[in-house]
């Protein structure tokens, strides 16, 4: 099931998300999720862009073909805790499905170590680094309530506010569905 993409805006994409309990059944919306994802033609999806207010993200870098390390990328993240963070800053430009046609660098350590579940409950303790690491990072920030435009300068969020106003009315072309916290 292809769900829509919640806009910037909505009180969701702001919340700490909740921690999933380790009876609940997360294949199949992981399957959403990766599916929504892929009609977006994004690497990263995290449960509060989809309105779900819980602490799970997918990520699959697999089409990033000039990236090394990303052929087999493809996981899924429950309750995951980032709990240590390379000191290294590394810019690159993000953007963000829900914040669709805006690009801007943010810096992010370029290692992390972080605690996670799978879709099958199986607990992992790994470490990301380069790509991986800043394609978790933004995913997790979702599942924390921030977005990449936080590490923003003042004066760049407000060049962007009128952009960001037109995205919560919905007034922005995208190839997929949205879900638009001001749409009339």
């Amino acid at each position: 099931m292809i769900y829509p993409i919640v806009m910037y805006g909505d009180p969701v994409l702001r919340k700490r998300a909740q921690d999933i309990d380790q009876s609940a059944d997360v294949k199949t919306l992981a399957q959403d999720m990766f599916e929504t994802m892929h009609a977006a033609q994004g690497i990263g999806l995290a449960a509060p862009q989809i309105g779900k207010p819980i602490r799970m993200f997918v990520v699959d870098g697999t089409s990033l073909d000039d990236e090394p390390g990303m052929e087999d990328f493809k996981k899924v993240f429950i309750n995951a805790e980032i709990v240590e963070e390379d000191e290294d800053h590394v810019d690159m430009e993000e953007g963000c499905l829900s914040i669709p046609n805006i690009r801007e660098k943010v810096g992010r350590p370029d290692a992390i170590r972080i605690k996670y579940f799978d879709e099958d409950w199986n607990a992992h303790d790994e470490k990301y680094e380069g790509m991986q690491a800043r394609i978790i990072q933004h995913e997790y920030d979702h599942i924390e309530g921030v977005l990449f435009i936080d590490y923003l300068s003042p004066l760049k969020k407000r060049l962007l506010k009128g952009k960001l106003n037109d995205i919560s009315r919905g007034d922005v072309n995208t190839e997929y569905r949205i879900a638009a916290p001001l749409r009339k």
